[in-house]
């Protein structure tokens, strides 16, 4: 283990103890081997007794491995994760052989290893050679590959502490490759179960008595002066063969191995390469892509958990939060706070978080977690895909009163500011927060923001300063809202034309009006009645000019018809359609009127009689007219037919009309529903009923013309095909959205999010503020600002919508900061020993639609490394696909500055 000081050395240079490190040479046959191997220690007792008598064992020396004390914290290995040095003390013990162990079965639990030259770690090797090769009947033993590739470097910096029994060991990853840190940090795991390292080499003792030499000889060295040595660790090593990086990356000495630190080097030999090692799993792979190592430990599915399983893994993976959850967390639970779960939900994550970093673990399936759950939240029992965001809230909130160390919470009055000095009201207001609110979510979660009300009578101003947990921001696409209303004339002048207007999500019909009546160039003198169309009728009108567009939904289906403001006062007409229709029932054919197309609708200005009626419907009715067409696709038409044609329409046109409204024509100029028996039926506003015949001659009853007149229309079967009855029976919805039709991408940056949260606007009609010095609810104006900032930032890009008609989700593709989150900007309390700025370490992603879809999560697991985690799949990733537009939550640490 040790090349021990030479012995007429005076300064601290150690040599080597080969004779030549660069004679070094990975010959398995060379029996000079003087390095120092760290071995399963079960591994080597197995050899050793098989090959030696009792009288023969071995002595060596026992050591405990117990905390470290340079580092503070619950649990030291994980703070490496986020740190860059592993720390603990290997306590010597009571001189102890093979046999004479604490127990009779030492080794057994895996956790106890042994360190042993070069020469017994090739009998060793040897002897398990042979007992393989003889069980299968093979040749004796020979050089192998595959034992060599699983040996490979690990550097240590020792020390002794001053008038201590013990090593103080430190494995850093400046010594060491990222991913041989790794292992180091699980093979070296203390707190989990006791570790202890048997050394039979005899080279600490020898160490020990150096260095106590030496301390003598120079009174002014330091006692806890640091060597770096080199161990060979045998049969503990993870398949690697998933990773990126490759075996000469893993294995390559780090740029800044050199140090001015004495360097103990028992040289470097082989790579590694194997599945070898009962006691540890796969760090990031089998075939499958499970993790199992400090941390990087997948979740099961238990069926649409995916959303619970994202949220669990970031909240893991937040460095104070692990630090608690592997500490002594269980003396601040709460059973008695009414606003808790009695302790449990904090136990069952507890408990869940520790699994998932417990060395050597396997995905872990999260049935006593989810069963806990769905007891205090039923909304996530069952099966059903579930919001991460929602999951995420509850659960903090939950672990919140869990731990809340105030066990009576003291009744607190809010003031209003009254026109105190904003720092002065903020303090007051974070002072009583955690006078009812103290836990590590508290700690290291919530913030404060500033909330400003102006009430829009009195001008009052409310100023108060409320604690978040975790910023929600819009997307600013979902501030506005498109929707599709087709206009019809009411003059028969042009056919029903579709608009696509872009209006304020959270608008009112005065603003759809507003924006059509751009779309269409609506002229001075009219205006737009806009109604919804269901089943070829109107079911509403919507005039109310305040009504909220939130009330329309994406599948419905609205029209905007074209009046004349000059008659405004007159009644209305609504001419609902009827054709026959063949259909067999009970073997029969039978035929029926049904109803189809757009209801038109005109105004009855002069309109006194049925006549006028008729001609009023054939006016509507020529924008509908495919004689145009019949015409330029009839080439072969004779001159002699078309001056017939003009003839005729000449001698019609100087016909008179009835109150100047133009019949249509067909192809030849005739007019299509003239000669025909059209009749027209007074019905109900459903087009159900036929009250009454509308006859030619006769006035129109007093009581269809008080407001609005519904009229039934049933049209001859011969004259159907002279009018386009698809053009009047199609309508598009306000909002049709494609499953499968590619948008073009949208993007916004992180902080144009920011920016849409924090902008000043007024409440709506379901928010109203009470003033108080009005004594009225008002639609007051709201405005936030940022005031303090915590230690960790959850940002939810609220990409769902819901309301009482529409679930909707955005693509939108959101530009976020990876590395440098600088809020400075946007904090109204300028305290100047807090860093404002931010560096991402978690992302809840969404893929797929409203209702289903999947969730994953991505973590930044230290060293500079991104993993994906789905469910039971961990990997690592490259940085550049951090950035999608599946991303729904982002995680958020400070940096310290």
């Amino acid at each position: 283990m040790v090349g021990l000081p030479s012995e007429d050395s005076s300064d601290s240079t150690y040599r080597v103890d080969s004779d030549d490190e660069g004679n070094n040479n990975n010959d398995i046959s060379n029996n000079d081997d003087q390095r120092v191997y760290f071995v399963p220690f079960r591994w080597w007792k197995d050899a050793q007794d098989s090959t030696s008598s009792e009288s023969d064992s071995k002595k060596g020396i026992l050591y405990t491995a117990t905390s470290g004390t340079s580092y503070a914290g619950p649990m030291k290995l994980i703070n490496n994760i986020f740190n860059s040095d592993l720390a603990f003390n290997l306590r010597k013990e009571e001189e102890s052989s093979l046999h004479n162990g604490e127990n009779g079965e030492v080794g057994v639990s895996g956790r106890d290893y042994a360190l042993v030259p070069g020469e017994m770690w090739l009998q060793a090797l040897k002897w398990h050679s042979d007992a393989k090769v003889a069980a299968k009947g093979g040749k004796s033993f020979s050089a192998a590959e595959d034992d060599m590739a699983d040996v490979y470097p690990l550097h240590l910096r020792l020390s002794i502490p001053r008038e201590t029994n013990s090593l103080a060991v430190k494995i850093s990853k400046k010594d060491n490759a990222v991913e041989l840190f790794r292992r180091a940090c699980k093979i070296f795991s203390i707190d989990s179960e006791q570790l202890r390292i048997w050394d039979f080499s005899g080279q600490t003792a020898l160490y020990f008595v150096n260095e106590r030499d030496r301390f003598l000889k120079d009174s002014q060295r330091q006692s806890d002066q640091e060597i770096l040595l080199e161990l060979q660790v045998y049969g503990l090593s993870d398949s690697m063969k998933c990773r990126e990086g490759r075996k000469d990356e893993m294995l390559g000495h780090p740029a800044n191995c050199s140090s001015d630190a004495p360097v103990l080097s028992n040289g470097c030999n082989g790579t590694t390469n194997s599945n070898f090692g009962s006691t540890s799993a796969s760090i990031f792979c089998g075939r499958s892509g499970e993790a199992g190592s400090l941390g990087l430990t997948g979740l099961q599915n238990l069926g649409n958990t995916c959303f619970m399983n994202s949220a669990i893994q970031c909240l893991a993976h937040t460095p104070k939060v692990v630090d608690y959850f592997l500490g002594d967390y269980t003396r601040e639970i709460n059973p008695d706070n009414p606003l808790g779960m009695k302790g449990e939900i904090a136990s069952a994550f507890g408990d869940l978080l520790r699994k998932l970093w417990a060395p050597g673990a396997t995905p872990v399936a999260p049935r006593t977690f989810k069963s806990k759950l769905a007891r205090f939240a039923p909304q996530f029992s069952g099966f059903n895909q579930h919001d991460s965001q929602e999951l995420l809230a509850f659960l903090l909130d939950g672990l919140h009163e869990d731990l809340n160390r105030v066990k009576s919470k003291p009744y607190v009055e809010m003031k209003d500011s009254e026109g105190r000095q904003d720092e002065e009201v903020a303090d007051e207001y974070w002072q009583n927060h955690i006078a009812r609110n103290d836990s590590i979510i508290v700690d290291v979660c919530q913030g404060q923001y500033k909330s400003t009300l102006v009430c829009p009578q009195c001008k009052k101003v409310s100023v108060t300063f409320d604690p978040f947990m975790y910023l929600s921001l819009p997307l600013p696409s979902t501030t506005s809202r498109t929707m599709t209303v087709t206009v019809i004339s009411t003059d028969g002048t042009f056919q029903p034309a579709p608009f696509t207007i872009t209006v304020p999500k959270s608008g009112k019909l005065e603003d759809l009006i507003q924006a059509l009546s751009i779309a269409c160039s609506l002229g001075a003198d009219e205006n737009l009645l806009v109604a919804e169309i269901y089943n070829h009728r109107i079911i509403r009108y919507l005039e109310e000019l305040s009504d909220s567009l939130s009330l329309i939904r994406d599948d419905d289906t609205l029209v905007a018809y074209r009046l004349n403001k000059d008659i405004e006062k007159a009644p209305l007409v609504v001419f609902m359609h009827q054709q026959m229709e063949e259909q067999y029932m009970l073997g029969k054919l039978t035929s029926s009127w049904k109803t189809f197309g757009i209801p038109l609708v005109a105004r009855l200005s002069n309109v006194v009689t049925g006549s006028d009626i008729h001609g009023l419907y054939l006016k509507l009715l020529n924008s509908f007219q495919t004689q145009a067409e019949d015409v330029l696709e009839d080439n072969d038409t004779s001159e002699s037919t078309a001056v017939e044609a003009i003839s005729l329409k000449e001698h019609d046109a100087s016909s008179p009309t009835s109150n100047g409204i133009e019949k249509p024509r067909d192809a030849n100029g005739v007019s299509a529903l003239s000669e025909a028996k059209l009749q027209l039926y007074i019905t109900d506003d459903k087009g159900i009923v036929k009250e009454s015949q509308i006859l030619m001659a006769e006035a129109i009853p007093a009581a269809g013309m008080s407001r609005r007149l519904h009229v039934l229309v049933p049209w001859p079967e011969k004259y159907v095909k002279q009018y386009d009855t698809q053009l009047l029976g199609s309508l598009p919805q306000i909002f049709k959205s494609c499953f499968f039709a590619k948008r073009p991408q949208e993007s916004v940056s992180l902080y144009k999010c920011l920016q849409a949260f924090l902008m000043e606007e007024p409440l709506g009609p379901e928010d109203m503020w009470y003033c108080p010095r009005c004594k009225e609810h008002h639609q007051a104006s709201k405005k936030l600002d940022l005031w303090r900032l915590p230690e960790i930032v959850v940002i939810h890009l609220k990409r769902f919508s819901y309301n009482r008609f529409l679930k909707n989700k955005l693509e939108t593709y959101v530009d976020f900061p990876i590395d440098n989150l600088d809020l400075s900007n946007y904090i109204g309390s300028r305290n100047g020993e807090l860093s404002n700025r931010y560096m991402l370490y978690a992302v809840s992603n969404h893929y797929g639609s409203m209702g289903g879809g999947h969730y994953t999560a991505f973590v930044h697991h230290g060293g500079g490394q991104w993993y994906e985690f789905d469910d039971s799949h961990v990997f690592p990733i490259s940085l550049e696909k951090i950035k999608t537009s599946a991303a729904y939550l982002l995680f958020y640490r400070r940096v310290v500055e």
